[in-house]
């Protein structure tokens, strides 16, 4: 192994999730938390490549992000087939592959997401974007609805859905981040469409145009959020508590984006830890009455 032999500070738990996992019973938690923090060591493999975390991937840079993909393929295989894991994220998952059957395609296709980074700077269409977001946020939900225990068609089919709107919401939020990395997410025809180009985008001034192009995407989020709260399984509802929360709190951002006007350029968008508490608290008291639908 490469880098990731040098173990990782933990993930801090004031994410905007942590709130969701506080509710699962303790074996689901610790599964939920092992198999964050896999998936965030892999997601940081080309993120903190450069040193600065900021501008494209040099050469050599590149390809020693992509040799540390490859050992995440392999440290996969190990947690998947028996073997004994090199990275201490590896070593706290392996126990949880078999406790909760999970599959191995979504581990797979979290790699290839990332990977998409190191050559991808940019996508023509939204089907292409979709396409990365579904790898990236998609497929780690239809992990975490096998540790809570929901199998059915409808369940993934939330989790797709839910997963493509954190990442939406995401994609908007980190614009000028991003942009600093030599990465943009929105789709090259629809900034065309409204007249943006990246040095626009560059000089963070929310512009009629820029305006209308970040509508454009949140409101295409809040789709993909009504998608998955249209198909939350009625049966699963409970079990799905955590996802609901998840994507109430992300929600939550998505509205401070728009209550901004869109300014998403002068500070990163947060909701606080208190606002984050009230919405959990929320969220899970809903799930204890019967079945309705209030986003």
């Amino acid at each position: 192994m490469c880098r990731q032999e040098v173990p990782k500070k933990p993930v801090p738990r004031n994410t905007s999730f942590s709130y969701a996992f506080l509710i699962l019973p303790a074996p689901q938690r610790h599964a939920i938390v092992a198999l964050w923090d896999f998936c965030r060591a892999v997601d940081d493999t080309v993120d903190e490549a450069m040193p600065g975390g900021s501008g494209p991937l040099t050469p050599d840079v590149r390809a020693r992000a992509a040799a540390e993909l490859q050992d995440w393929r392999a440290e996969i295989a190990r947690c998947f087939e028996g073997g004994t894991p090199a990275t201490p994220q590896g070593r706290r998952l392996a126990p949880f592959v078999a406790q909760f059957a999970l599959p191995r395609a979504p581990f797979e296709d979290l790699v290839d997401g990332v990977e998409m980074d190191l050559d991808r700077h940019r996508y023509e269409t939204f089907a292409e974007l979709s396409e990365y977001c579904r790898r990236v946020a998609s497929a780690v939900g239809l992990i975490c609805i096998e540790i809570f225990g929901c199998r059915t068609r409808a369940a993934r089919e939330y989790a797709v859905n839910l997963g493509l709107a954190l990442q939406l919401t995401n994609i908007v939020r980190d614009v000028g981040s991003d942009l600093a990395r030599g990465r943009v997410y929105l789709p090259q025809e629809e900034m065309s469409r409204y007249g943006v180009s990246d040095r626009d985008l560059a000089a963070g001034r929310v512009t009629p145009a820029v305006s209308g192009l970040l509508a454009f995407q949140c409101a295409r989020a809040r789709e993909y959020f009504s998608r998955a709260w249209r198909g939350l399984p009625r049966d699963e509802t409970s079990r799905l508590t955590a996802a609901e929360i998840m994507g109430a709190i992300y929600f939550a951002i998505l509205q401070e984006i728009e209550r901004r006007g869109y300014d998403v350029f002068s500070s990163r968008v947060r909701v606080s830890r208190a606002r984050r508490a009230w919405i959990a608290l929320r969220t899970w008291a809903r799930t204890l009455v019967p079945w309705r639908r209030a986003h």
